[in-house]
């Protein structure tokens, strides 16, 4: 079983920052890929970026240039540095987990999912 506990979400002004983390349980954090998706209100939950076990990163076309993924095995945490943000980034941003090799960005292929973790970004 993995637990996964996002935080770091909050309202910020349309050009700002926020770095979301999210904290996983278990002792095999390293070998799971991760991943971050959104969903807004009456929308489709949405693939944002993933990483796999080996570091290697994926974003959605949405994001890239403005987002990063990144994880700190050593904290069993995976991290959203979110830059340039639009209010179209307004969302609840979930983390998961996947016991797969390769990045999916089909939310059915996750295993385990936070909380979420509210992001608003104001014009």
């Amino acid at each position: 079983q993995v637990q996964l506990v996002e935080s770091g979400g909050g309202l910020v002004q349309a050009g700002g920052s926020l770095r979301l983390s999210c904290a996983a349980s278990g002792r095999t954090f390293s070998s799971y890929v991760m991943g971050w998706f959104r969903q807004a209100p009456g929308k489709e939950r949405e693939f944002v970026a993933g990483i796999r076990s080996g570091g290697n990163t994926y974003y959605a076309d949405s994001v890239k240039g403005r987002f990063t993924i990144s994880r700190d095995n050593a904290k069993n945490t995976v991290y959203l540095l979110m830059n340039s943000l639009k209010p179209e980034d307004t969302a609840v941003y979930y983390c998961a987990a996947d016991f797969g090799f390769a990045v999916a960005t089909e939310a059915a292929k996750y295993d385990y999912w936070g909380q979420g973790t509210q992001v608003t970004v104001s014009s």
